[in-house]
């Protein structure tokens, strides 16, 4: 993920930007008008749909762009300011944690504290098919033992010195590792999975967790938040149905994606997601996991490479003519494009495409 560098101005300076409110002044009601400032478009959609009409919702990052590689102008830092609350999603854009910590750090939500989270370990795959043929050569191990018994104490000698040399070299790897500060055991861990949108039942404790906070910006309007939480929490509940029912008689649960956005997706029902790079889609494949995924797709009959509307296909239609793969496009509705604004896309719409798509590709359709 691209890092940019956000120098946070006195509040003086951002005058320009627009004429700030004074902290705690008033309700924020009074105008009529609830200001929420989202991060990114599935923060920015939960607090409209939940807002009732009584909110106006400005969305940080613009159509098109993809929001890990947001820069925050000195109006956006001036909207941070004005807005009587915001919506974000903590470590997804740096330069807005920061913003949020200085400028509104008692009206806000970071919707990661609404929902149980997911880590991310991108050799995950490949670790449990390892495990699995080394369960079958334990069998097969277990099998052949009773001609092997006569030469146990044999076997046993070479166990030990090759456990003590284990031993040696694993303190010596640990050493190492402590010495230079770093814990070797969790090398290969990406970390949390931020897409937590792409499940429909923790979307919906998003929305429920917007309601609450806006209710508590404007304590007037608190049974419309609810009321209208409850709307989108029934419609999420109907399209969980909708996925659940569609991909029941699938005959493979392998999705091989771009990047590893889809984890929330895979987790809720019940597939495996297998990503080319990792959490974040400016991370590069290196030649060995390209080599891995590769096999992967061969060996499972994977027949589509998934890859997203605002990242280049370059690397899933590479890995496409290696293997004899389709390609097909799996949103992770981090933003919509202006093409999908102007044909009235929204949340609902794409995930829908996405179920087509998943239907097709894991003979489900």
């Amino acid at each position: 993920m691209r890092r940019s560098h956000l120098i946070l101005l006195p509040i003086a300076g951002l005058a320009a930007a627009g004429t700030l409110a004074a902290c705690g002044g008033g309700d924020p009601a009074d105008d009529g008008e609830i200001n929420v400032v989202a991060a990114f478009y599935p923060l920015a959609y939960a607090a409209e749909q939940v807002g009732a009409g009584n909110v106006t919702v400005t969305n940080l990052t613009p159509a098109g762009q993809e929001p890990h590689d947001l820069e925050l102008a000195p109006s956006d830092i001036a909207a941070i300011e004005e807005a009587d609350y915001v919506v974000y999603l903590k470590d997804f854009i740096p330069e807005l944690d920061a913003a949020v910590e200085q400028y509104a750090p008692d009206k806000s939500l970071d919707v990661a504290t609404a929902v149980e989270t997911l880590g991310y370990d991108d050799t995950e795959v490949f670790e449990d098919d390892h495990a699995a043929e080394e369960h079958a050569d334990d069998h097969a191990h277990e099998e052949g033992e009773e001609h092997a018994h006569e030469e146990g104490e044999e076997h046993a000698h070479e166990d030990e010195h090759a456990e003590e040399t284990h031993a040696d070299e694993t303190a010596s790897e640990d050493e190492r590792a402590e010495e230079e500060g770093h814990d070797h055991s969790h090398d290969e861990l990406e970390g949390t999975d931020p897409h937590i949108w792409l499940d429909p039942t923790r979307y919906a404790q998003i929305g429920t967790a917007v309601a609450d906070g806006l209710a508590g910006v404007d304590d007037a309007n608190a049974d419309d938040y609810t009321a209208a939480a409850e709307d989108f929490a029934a419609d999420l509940a109907a399209l969980d149905a909708e996925f659940t029912d569609a991909l029941a008689a699938r005959s493979s649960d392998a999705v091989v994606t771009s990047h590893a956005a889809f984890g929330y997706l895979a987790d809720r029902y019940g597939l495996h997601q297998v990503a080319i790079s990792g959490l974040s889609p400016d991370q590069e494949p290196d030649t060995q996991r390209m080599a891995e995924v590769a096999e992967y797709i061969e060996t499972n009959g994977v027949t589509t490479i998934f890859f997203e509307t605002l990242v280049s296909p370059d690397i899933a239609e590479t890995l496409a003519a290696e293997t004899g793969a389709d390609t097909a496009v799996l949103n992770p509705l981090e933003g919509l494009t202006d093409e999908e604004l102007d044909a009235d896309a929204d949340y609902f719409t794409v995930m829908r495409e996405n179920l087509a798509a998943l239907q097709t590709a894991l003979g489900a359709a």
